[in-house]
């Protein structure tokens, strides 16, 4: 099966938040497509483990806000690399409560829907949920929306492993991102500098390819990597990457 087909296809990247009680959580979503004008229905995915899908069902509402394109991974890493269960994801952005008091996330969007749960439908892994449009606000119509292909492609950002587009084999290196070889040698068997992993995304820092657009030339090894040096695909600190073999 040729891998490659499947990034043919054309998604948006939109944010899904929902409630339980006064707690909020949300992910981001490629899975997002208006079913009906009238009545307006919009249908989303969101993984069986993700708390925001335990969160739909219990309060029967979600949110979809419509993310920009010229956004930054320090805002996505904790929407799609970070679980709701370890952080709270709205303590840093600003948000306002619907009519049916589901939080709707501002920041870095260029539109919202409030929807009310109509049905549901198990895929196996996804739960498609399907719902009706209670609200909905258009918030700037001049910058353009995110979509998967500007995600990957210029963003250089991968699929988290909840994600409905996530394919096992997908390594950073098929994102133009350095793939993870696991040993730290190079190619004629010699140690060169360590590897080192991002523990919330995965991503792997190759000395060998530097990160030439945060300015970090082929060649510089992670320790030399200036302190607020983030992750390129999820933003997370510079702590938060392990070595892959001992120095």
């Amino acid at each position: 099966m040729d891998i490659q087909a499947f990034f043919k296809v054309t998604y948006g990247l939109y944010l899904i938040s929902s409630m339980d009680g006064e707690s909020y959580n949300g992910h981001i979503s490629n899975t997002v497509f208006q079913v009906s004008a009238k009545p307006a229905r919009f249908a989303i995915a969101s993984h069986k483990d993700n708390l925001t899908t335990e969160y739909i069902r219990k309060s029967k509402v979600f949110s979809i806000s419509v993310l920009q394109e010229d956004i930054d991974m320090d805002f996505i890493g904790p929407w799609g690399f970070q679980s709701g269960k370890d952080i709270d994801k709205f303590l840093a952005v600003n948000f306002k409560r619907g009519k049916s008091g589901v939080p709707i996330v501002l920041d870095k969007s260029i539109a919202w829907f409030e929807c009310e749960l109509l049905e549901e439908t198990d895929t196996g892994s996804h739960i498609i949920f399907i719902g009706k449009v209670l609200d909905a606000q258009l918030l700037d119509d001049k910058k353009l929306p995110l979509t998967y292909t500007y995600y990957r492609d210029v963003i250089k950002g991968r699929s988290p492993e909840n994600a409905p587009t996530y394919i096992e084999r997908e390594k950073p290196g098929e994102t133009g991102l350095s793939a993870d070889t696991g040993n730290g040698e190079s190619k004629k068997g010699t140690p060169g500098p360590a590897k080192y992993k991002c523990t919330v995304c995965g991503y792997v820092y190759d000395p060998a390819q530097g990160d030439p657009p945060a300015g970090i030339p082929p060649g510089t090894p992670f320790e030399e990597i200036p302190g607020n040096w983030t992750c390129p695909v999820c933003g997370v600190q510079k702590i938060d990457f392990k070595a892959l073999r001992e120095n």
